[in-house]
């Protein structure tokens, strides 16, 4: 079977690669700079150019491919913008289309996500939607520098809950949805069985790293002021400051068992993945 995997330099597209790396499954990694995409593959993975909006990287990048792994890159929010690639992948032949689309998806009609799901249903291929919650890998990146360098974790967040899930457990269902027959026409919600507070991710980082890391509960306001100071876009500021409010407001704590189900095994919890990574959250020595 022939895969391509858009976005294959992400967190979640570069993971989903890994895990499709095996024998029988010709996977090819799509990305908009090929050369810098290939140093981290895996041994045997192709990287081809692949831009959603130019349709000269289109003919190459689909040629004999069966399945697909598809996301919005987050600059498109007029999905509008990416029908004609849903055309050309039409046209090239491809049967099965496995969308990264978000949580609140199904139940959110406004979001581009679910404008995407509709857009990928109507071309009458084989489809599944992964609806993700948020990702534990946020803490390595978004957050890391703030929990290794201030042992701290500062969000809008209040005493909400929210789901997670980690990459890797989300990358093993996608590789299944691609390769397997049995998930045509699904749409999973998939989170880990736990859903804790930024209280409770900070309690479990100071357990497991021996020393405290806080949560300073800040209010929006406070929280947008440091951000900008610490020189953070505005535009990503607003957009992190939309997230934690929903979360605030009691809007992101929904967990599911589609994940535990189609893994045939626990997901990953918070706990395991702090252990896994506590190196990362280390300072830095020397």
């Amino acid at each position: 079977m022939s895969v391509l995997v858009a976005g294959a330099t992400g967190t979640v597209g570069s993971e989903v690669v890994r895990r499709l790396a095996a024998p029988g499954v010709d996977v090819r990694a799509g990305a908009r700079d090929p050369g810098r995409a290939s140093a981290g593959l895996p041994p045997g993975v192709p990287a081809v150019r692949l831009d959603l909006e130019d349709a000269a990287s289109w003919p190459a990048a689909l040629d004999g491919v069966e399945a697909l792994f598809l996301l919005r890159p987050p600059e498109v929010a007029r999905t509008e913008r990416l029908q004609p690639f849903l055309d050309a992948v039409v046209a090239a032949g491809v049967r099965r289309v496995v969308l990264l689309s978000v949580q609140a998806a199904g139940r959110n009609p406004l979001l581009p996500h679910r404008a995407l799901e509709k857009r990928v249903e109507a071309t009458g291929l084989a489809w599944t939607h992964l609806r993700p919650a948020n990702f534990y890998q946020n803490l390595l990146t978004v957050h890391r520098e703030e929990i290794r360098d201030r042992s701290r974790i500062s969000v809008p967040a209040g005493n909400g809950r929210t789901a997670h899930v980690d990459v890797r457990d989300l990358a093993e269902v996608a590789a299944r949805a691609l390769t397997e027959p049995g998930h045509e026409g699904r749409a999973y919600e998939l989170t880990a069985p736990e859903a804790p507070t930024f209280a409770e991710i900070a309690a479990t980082l100071s357990a497991v790293l021996g020393r405290p890391v806080v949560y300073p509960h800040p209010g929006v306001v406070a929280f947008a002021r440091e951000k900008r100071r610490e020189g953070t876009p505005a535009g990503l500021v607003l957009v992190m400051t939309l997230l934690f409010t929903t979360t605030r407001l009691g809007l992101a704590a929904r967990t599911t068992d589609d994940l535990a189900r189609l893994l045939g095994r626990e997901p990953t919890t918070l706990r395991r993945f702090v252990e896994e990574h506590a190196d990362a959250w280390r300072p830095e020595t020397g």
